[in-house]
């Protein structure tokens, strides 16, 4: 029994890495480094804040909820929470997440492309790559109960194994930085502020109801009744998840650091150039296989639960999950091909810098509620979404 907890743990945590680490968490680290210079570790500080403890946060309230994210959210009422939830759906799905995850794909990709027509005439190529992409992603995730052992036995070490390659090359025959003259706080902010565009604590939110649903499945008669237990398996293995996460956050913000000086290009392609720069035109096995399994370990997970959504809240189990899950790919494909730059505007807009704070605080207060009985959440919640709606309006113009 103890060797079996062990194997789910282990299995459970790398799958929970690989849900994690998505477009956003390659991007976004090597920029913190990038932006930070020889101040990296500020920034990266404030990063790991809000891109690997808030999702243990997330991860730990959604325990306290039983994983249930309809009961997490209707504490703010039931059309309120409906509301939430399904905004929620919409950015983690067809308006933000898997368009960028299938775009950075394709600009990753887009150099080993073989035919030379399909490299001049984007949306062609955009369009072919973006049906490939998420072609694949329904074969892996259409048989949902092997969802955990494809992400934690498959992907996950593919993943970690070229992420390594590229981080300890990299670190290895690095050179000097350059020095960062801005204050302390303010790196620290920066990066507090990137992280929310990892979009990690919505993630952490809405894949613990379903890895809790597949361990239920899957566990042994002894541990699949009792809550406690899964409960405890569903911890360790988020804090095994979320440990490797942040170790990879170092690795490429060092990378960033280091080779990122000075280069003015979207996030995506400076993973691109940086890992170029680093392993050669030899490497780009490695590095296709980092960008590739890194973003189809996401797009699996978040189609999942989107098509959970679609199947149980939407369409009252009127639909199966596999009608629900191809409706879920195709409401992803009119962004999939509007390009990289044109999904991280929408990324870096106020969906993430005024709602973010407002998942943060629900979280908060159902944690406080469940471990304190802490009553109050609308108006913390209202309160909440006032400040970062000024903020907001202040740092961008109105």
């Amino acid at each position: 029994m103890k060797k079996f907890l062990q194997s789910h743990i282990v299995t459970t945590g790398l799958a929970i890495f690989s849900m994690f680490f998505g477009a956003g968490n390659l991007m976004y680290p090597l920029r913190i480094g990038a932006l930070s210079g020889d101040q990296t570790l500020w920034g990266l500080l404030g990063f790991l804040t809000t891109a690997a403890c808030l999702p243990v946060l997330g991860l730990f309230a959604m325990i306290l909820f039983d994983g249930d994210y309809k009961a997490f959210f209707n504490r703010l009422g039931s059309n309120a929470g409906s509301i939430v939830i399904f905004i929620s759906m919409l950015i983690i799905g067809p308006l933000i997440a898997i368009p960028r995850i299938v775009t950075l794909s394709h600009t990753m990709t887009a150099p080993f492309i073989p035919f030379a027509f399909l490299k001049a005439i984007n949306p062609i190529s955009s369009l072919i790559f973006s049906i490939v992409f998420l072609g694949i992603t329904f074969l892996l995730t259409f048989r949902e109960n092997n969802i955990v052992d494809v992400l934690g036995n498959i992907i996950s070490p593919l993943l970690l194994g070229a992420l390594a390659i590229i981080i300890g090359k990299g670190c290895w025959f690095a050179g000097s930085t350059t020095h960062n003259d801005a204050a302390i706080g303010e790196n620290f902010l920066r990066g507090f502020t990137i992280g929310y565009e990892t979009l990690d604590l919505l993630g952490a939110i809405f894949f613990s109801s379903i890895v809790l649903t597949i361990l239920r499945k899957t566990a042994g008669k002894d541990i699949q009744y009792n809550q406690r237990g899964l409960a405890m398996i569903s911890l360790k293995a988020g804090v095994l998840g979320v440990s490797l996460l942040a170790m990879v956050y170092i690795g490429m913000s060092l990378l960033g650091m280091y080779y990122g000086q000075g280069i003015d290009v979207n996030s995506g392609e400076l993973f691109r150039i940086i890992s170029f720069k680093i392993l050669g035109d030899s490497g780009t096995l490695i590095i296709a296989t980092a960008v590739l399994m890194a973003c189809l370990s996401t797009a699996i997970a978040l189609a999942a639960v989107i098509a959970e959504y679609i199947q149980y809240e939407i369409c009252k189990n009127t639909i199966g999950y596999v009608p629900a899950l191809l409706i879920t790919l195709a409401a992803c494909l009119p962004l999939c091909i509007a390009g990289l730059d044109n999904v991280l505007l929408l990324t870096a807009g106020p969906i993430c810098y005024i709602g973010y704070p407002v998942i943060i605080a629900i979280t908060f207060c159902n944690i406080a509620y469940k471990l304190f009985n802490f009553q109050p959440i609308k108006m913390p919640v209202f309160l909440t979404f006032a400040i970062a709606l000024v903020s907001y309006l202040y740092f961008h113009g109105a």
